[in-house]
């Protein structure tokens, strides 16, 4: 999955608006443009299409933690230059205030099962034996269960 894709999935199933999209961005201390939102909420065959960068979709998902659970205390985290599955899972476990239970119910809307430990694997080290790379099927089950967790108990 790509980060245009991420985002817009995002967006749709908190229905967030543009000043919303904004004011995410601006939690996590970056100011972007209405016009910026637009091209990256495009599709890729559009010739206004804007791809994602990992930095920034990083920021968006700092700012939605904090939005979500509010600022903690002292020096805010850094975002990452360099995103993978595993990270964005991690970041909207914690935005969503989730723990393992709710992920695995959220999969299972979308009829797709995965374990405890298979999931536990995803938040380890990548130098731990047991660590376990979150495939985009499962970020695109993830994400379309939480469209059906959440938008649609809107």
């Amino acid at each position: 999955m790509n980060n245009n894709d991420i985002i817009r999935r995002i967006r749709y199933t908190f229905d967030f608006s543009d000043p919303k999209m904004i004011e995410l961005f601006a939690l996590a201390g970056h100011d972007v443009t209405r016009a910026q939102i637009s091209d990256w909420m495009k599709k890729e065959d559009d010739p206004e299409f804007q791809e994602l960068d990992d930095e920034h979709l990083a920021i968006f998902l700092n700012g939605l933690i904090i939005d979500n659970r509010g600022k903690k205390e002292g020096p805010q985290p850094e975002p990452e230059k360099r995103l993978n599955n595993n990270i964005i899972l991690r970041k909207l476990k914690i935005a969503l205030n989730l723990k393992d239970e709710d992920i695995i119910a959220i999969l299972e809307l979308v009829r797709f099962r995965l374990s405890k430990h298979e999931l536990s694997a995803f938040s380890r080290k990548p130098s731990h034996q047991h660590y376990r790379t979150c495939e985009d099927q499962i970020m695109r089950n993830f994400l379309h269960g939480m469209q059906l967790k959440y938008r649609d108990s809107q």
